[in-house]
């Protein structure tokens, strides 16, 4: 049972991965396409270029949420947190993962509000005619799915796997715990 739950869960970043890598890319394709189209050739081609990277980009950034959350790669302020002890980071790490699970999951409740408020009054995009609810549907996916990796964050501090760590993430070991601060490439910022 436990091999199908990890499955499942690798099927499902892999998923993640792929929607926001294609949703990146859609976005990179439509603003350039537009401006060429525009510039370069004086067409109005890329018309619903608008509708189509705001769909993306709210796909990325939704849907991005519970894939930070899985990665422990979420903005923090750990002024607090990084010179608190062990213990006390474990507790504040465990406690910030659960509200932040229960924050996730109320605003994919008034956001499911949001798209049902969308689908009745029957709202059609502008350029490409289709139902805004289309849209807005990735918003209480992304909430949800958002609060279950936070819910799996809290957890896995609870395993016999974090008696010595803590986890931002699933597999995101608290960098204050790292033996080996090696500096890794994605930890450098330009």
């Amino acid at each position: 049972m436990l091999k199908v739950f990890r499955l499942l869960d690798r099927l499902v970043m892999k998923l993640e991965e792929f929607i926001l890598s294609f949703a990146i890319i859609l976005i990179s394709i439509m603003i350039v396409g537009n401006v060429i189209a525009r510039e370069v050739f004086n067409s109005g081609a890329f018309y619903f270029a608008y509708e189509v990277s705001k769909f993306a980009i709210v796909i990325a950034t939704f849907m991005g949420i519970a894939y930070a959350a899985r990665k422990g790669r979420h903005i923090s302020m750990s002024a607090f947190y990084d010179f608190a002890p062990f213990k006390i980071r474990k507790i504040m790490m465990i406690v910030i993962n659960f509200v932040t699970a229960i924050v996730m999951f109320l605003m994919a409740y008034y956001s499911y509000s949001f798209v049902l408020f969308e689908y009745n009054t029957g709202a059609i995009t502008t350029s490409l005619q289709l139902p805004r609810y289309l849209m807005a549907i990735f918003i209480p996916i992304g909430f949800i799915t958002a609060g279950i990796q936070f819910l799996r964050n809290t957890y896995v501090n609870f395993t016999s796997k974090a008696k010595d760590k803590v986890y931002l993430g699933i597999d995101a070991v608290d960098y204050n715990d790292e033996k080996n601060k090696e500096v890794k490439l994605e930890d450098l910022s330009v």
